[in-house]
Formats: structure tokens, C-alpha cells, sequence
């Protein structure tokens, strides 16, 4: 008899290999421009936001555009930053140097008990001098509006406590009365450009 051939039994390997699917067709979504506006309209970026301004990626929708900020600055803005920045270091420094001649330049005629108290008014004037200068070199909004806040709201107090030093101890003089002036000018000044730094820009 004619022995029977026996084919050879496909192994475990063969198997799977028979089994394994046809690669997946990647679909390219960056290079569809339906899939790109779906994506961008979820992040919510490339329309306009309240300050009309267009952002291309979320970071500078999170972050603020500084550059366009730069083309809209109030007139004069800057040059008032270094003017106050100048003053606030001039007195610290004068302050923490000769608190005897500073005391008498806004008191006439008035004796100084204390050096201590005026020495540390220069130095809280030298901290918020650096504040100014900063904020000359920067762009960010909220850093500007935040020092000009910071500057009316001293100069506000300022004269709310030398009205109220007068008061008490009876001294007017010319020289107090300017300084006076001067601080509610300086205060409407600082409330001006912090209202014109925070308006928003008239869309065209």
C-alpha cells in the first residue's frame, strides 16, 4: 500500500499571521482644513476677543498680546511713569539723608522730635521707587494700571494726613498749601492715565 501523505499542521505563529487585520489608515487631520477651524473654534482662539484683538494660539489668548499695546499707549504716559519715579526717589533719598531739612520744607518752622518716623516714610518712598521704575519698561497693562493706582492712592492719603497735621497743629503756610495743590494734581493726573491705559480700543 501507498503510504498517505500527511501535510504539516500549521503552527500558532501561522495562525495569527493569517489572522493579524489590515493596517489602520491614518487619517491626516492637520492637513484637513475642516478638522483645523473644529479644533480652533473648541479652544476658542483665532476670532476676537473684547479688546479686538485676534489671537493664534491659546497662550497668547491666556498671556495678552504686549505688542499692540505698545501702539495704543496714552500720550505722555510714559514721561509721567519717569517723572514720578524721579520724585518718589528724590524725597526717599532725601528722607533716609536729611530728614531734618525735609520735615522743615513741608512744616515751617516746625522742630522734628523723631528722625526714625521720617527715615522709615524714605524708605517705604525708596520701595515704591523701584515699583516705578519697573513699570517704565514694561508693556503689560496691569502692571501699569496697578502702579498708577498704587501712586494715587499715596498721594491721596499724603494730603489727606498733612490736612490733617494742619489741622491739628494750626501751621499754613504757603509752602504747605503748594504741596497740597501738588498732590491733588498728581492724584488726577494718576487716575487719568489709569482709566486711559484700562479703556478699551474703538473697534473700526
Amino acid at each position: 500500500m501507498a503510504e498517505a501523505s500527511v501535510s504539516p499542521r500549521p503552527s500558532a505563529k501561522d495562525n495569527m499571521a493569517a489572522k493579524q487585520p489590515p493596517p489602520l489608515m491614518k487619517k491626516h487631520s492637520q492637513t484637513d482644513l475642516v478638522s483645523r477651524l473644529k479644533t480652533r473654534k473648541i479652544l476658542g482662539v483665532g476670532g476676537e476677543d473684547d479688546d479686538g484683538e485676534v489671537h493664534r494660539s491659546k497662550i497668547s489668548q491666556v498671556l495678552g498680546n504686549e505688542i499692540k499695546f505698545a501702539v495704543r499707549e496714552p500720550l505722555g504716559l510714559r514721561v509721567w511713569q519717569f517723572l514720578s519715579a524721579m520724585l518718589f526717589s528724590s524725597v526717599a533719598i532725601m528722607a533716609l539723608a536729611l530728614p531734618d531739612q525735609l520735615y522743615d520744607a513741608v512744616f515751617d518752622g516746625a522742630e522734628v522730635t523723631s528722625k526714625t518716623p521720617i527715615r522709615l516714610y524714605g524708605g517705604a518712598l525708596l520701595s515704591i521707587s523701584l515699583i516705578m521704575w519697573n513699570a517704565l519698561y514694561t508693556a503689560e497693562k496691569v502692571i501699569i494700571r496697578w502702579t498708577l493706582l498704587t501712586e494715587a492712592c499715596y498721594f491721596g492719603v499724603q494730603s489727606l494726613v498733612v490736612t490733617a497735621t494742619l489741622a491739628e497743629t494750626g501751621l499754613v503756610s504757603l509752602g504747605t498749601l503748594l504741596l497740597l495743590a501738588s498732590r491733588l494734581l498728581f492724584v488726577a493726573v494718576s487716575i487719568y492715565y489709569y482709566y486711559q491705559v484700562g479703556r478699551k480700543p474703538k473697534k473700526v
